[in-house]
């Protein structure tokens, strides 16, 4: 899976209506609510949009009739394989009627010149988890986990050493958690949520 490395925006006029596709990368549903009202332009006629976070999806057609707007972002992103993104269209009414079929192309092709536009990245699953290690074996901890693609989400001074919050690809857990007992020599290990 794949999502954006960036906010990405495409515009064009079709029979005088002006769409504006804002689309972007996204952690979670909350996140992909504030992208969206962010984004949004209240002096606009309709703010349409669509968002996928996995098996988590919403759209909405803003007063366009039903299934016109929202339910093609949303194909638009599907269809390039794209996940944890958010895409608003933007419509301001020119005057002439565009019908349900127009309305459609209107809004998922908006949508889908954008994200195709866009520079993607590869999604990486991860998996929280911390480890508490002394000071001694700090800086080889942090240099290894780096190594393994291992962010550091948080670090927390102790009197002894650092606890830290990290968050590690799916795929690197295991040789994660035996690096750090082996480099702690015993004295540390991973522990995460299952």
């Amino acid at each position: 899976m794949f999502t954006l490395q960036r906010i990405e925006t495409h515009t064009q006029e079709i029979k005088k209506s002006r769409f504006l596709a804002v689309c972007g990368p996204v952690s979670s549903e909350q996140a992909a609510r504030d992208f969206i009202a962010e984004q949004s332009d209240l002096t606009a006629s309709h703010n349409c949009w669509a968002f996928r976070i996995g098996q988590t999806y919403r759209f909405n057609d803003d007063g366009e009739p039903s299934g016109t707007a929202g339910k093609p972002i949303l194909q638009a992103i599907d269809g390039q394989g794209l996940d944890h993104i958010a895409v608003v269209v933007i419509r301001w009414f020119g005057g002439t009627l565009l019908g349900s079929g127009g309305l459609i192309r209107a809004y998922g092709g908006t949508a889908a010149i954008c994200l195709r536009a866009a520079e993607k990245v590869e999604v990486i699953e991860t998996v929280e988890a911390a480890v508490d290690c002394e000071f001694s074996d700090l800086a080889l901890i942090k240099a290894r986990l780096a190594g393994l693609g291992v962010v550091i989400s948080a670090e927390t001074f102790t009197d002894t050493g650092a606890s830290l919050a990290l968050q590690i690809p799916k795929d690197t857990v295991q040789s994660a958690a035996a690096m750090i007992l082996d480099l702690s020599r015993g004295r540390t290990a991973l522990a995460w949520d299952d």
